[in-house]
């Protein structure tokens, strides 16, 4: 076998052709035909699949990807955009956070913002023809004081916007999520960021058992739930894989696709941009194995060139964050808009 890097290299592991593609002889029109089958079944490919899936050829795996797209995805993009409603100061030292307080990034630090300036921003985001909003929040959890404040400003938002609320806010309770809930959240987030044989490496204050029992909460509570990763901060290809069958196996329908963007001050900082092919093969990959998600564009993209950019709404890119990130430039509304259009969807 031979072990995909992030990095786009290759090096012998071991003897055994199980997991390559290229031994396991998956050139264009195994692969034509394996999309075809998930076309016509609806399911996904099992994992053995996707790993052998990772080293057939490029152009192959992006057209097969493409025919998922468009026969088994929402045609109708989901737009989102998000806000950092409390920044900095956080006890997690996860490896690729600016907010982290174990790191020396200069970023704003300030509590969690009033519910004015979160109308203020919903309202912005709505007249621009944004369908979701999304109040993002550092730190494990928030205080139970902070949690009654946050009911109280989703409830005017609901009361003075008709755009859909989201919510990521950490480690919360059942008892929390259901106040949320029932005050007009409708979807929760908390990324698992990464595989589970590689988050240790990363993150070492929380773990993913905790973030998996929150998103079994928020959905038992009756809400959305919405996951997915960072790309670029090391891991395998093979990790890649995984995360996605973690996820297609909580059931996740909403998966943000992060770019790791190396910010000054963090354990990350030195990493390597990864090249825009490997985003392309991972986008296809995911499709291959989520053919009905979608997947949404989140940090990071901004860097890519529209070419390929393009390319990834074709190929599996159904959804999108609009506007800047939390700590991070995001891409221009008003050309996110122009291409998702000129890429067939609907708005």
């Amino acid at each position: 076998m031979k072990e995909i890097f992030g990095n786009g290299r290759q090096e012998d592991a071991c003897a055994s052709g199980s997991v390559c593609g290229r031994e396991n002889g998956y050139g264009p029109e195994t692969v034509a035909k394996i999309a075809a089958r998930v076309i016509a079944g609806g399911e996904g490919v099992s994992e053995a699949e996707a790993l052998s899936l990772a080293t057939a050829p490029l152009d192959a795996l992006k057209d097969g990807a493409a025919n998922i797209t468009k026969a088994c995805a929402s045609r109708k993009f989901d737009t989102c955009s998000i806000i950092n409603g409390k920044s900095g100061r956080c006890p997690e030292d996860c490896a690729w956070c600016a907010q982290s307080a174990h790191h020396k990034a200069n970023i704003r630090v300030y509590p969690l913002l009033d519910t004015e300036k979160l109308v203020a921003a919903a309202q912005f985001s709505r007249q621009k023809g944004i369908g979701r909003f999304s109040i993002v929040t550092s730190g494990k959890r928030l205080s139970p004081s902070e949690v009654a404040r946050l009911c109280e400003s989703v409830r005017e938002l609901s009361a003075r916007t008709d755009i859909s609320l989201c919510l990521s806010a950490g480690l919360l309770s059942e008892e929390e999520l259901s106040a949320l809930h029932e005050a007009g959240i409708s979807r929760y987030h908390c990324n698992l960021e990464s595989a589970p044989s590689y988050f240790g490496t990363l993150c070492t204050t929380h773990t993913q058992a905790e973030k998996t029992a929150t998103l079994e909460n928020a959905r038992k509570v009756g809400m959305e739930i919405c996951s997915g990763g960072i790309i670029g901060m090391g891991e395998t290809m093979q990790q890649r894989i995984e995360l996605a069958f973690v996820l297609k196996g909580l059931g996740v329908k909403s998966v943000p696709v992060n770019i790791l963007s190396p910010i000054k001050g963090t354990p990350l900082e030195n990493r390597p941009p990864i090249p825009e092919d490997e985003v392309l093969r991972t986008v296809a990959l995911l499709r291959f194995i989520l053919p009905d998600a979608a997947l949404r564009f989140a940090g990071g993209r901004a860097r890519l060139s529209a070419e390929t950019t393009a390319e990834a709404c074709r190929i599996g890119i159904n959804a999108s964050i609009m506007g800047d990130m939390l700590t991070t430039a995001g891409a221009d509304i008003d050309t996110d808009f122009a291409r998702i259009r000129a890429a067939g969807y609907e708005l």
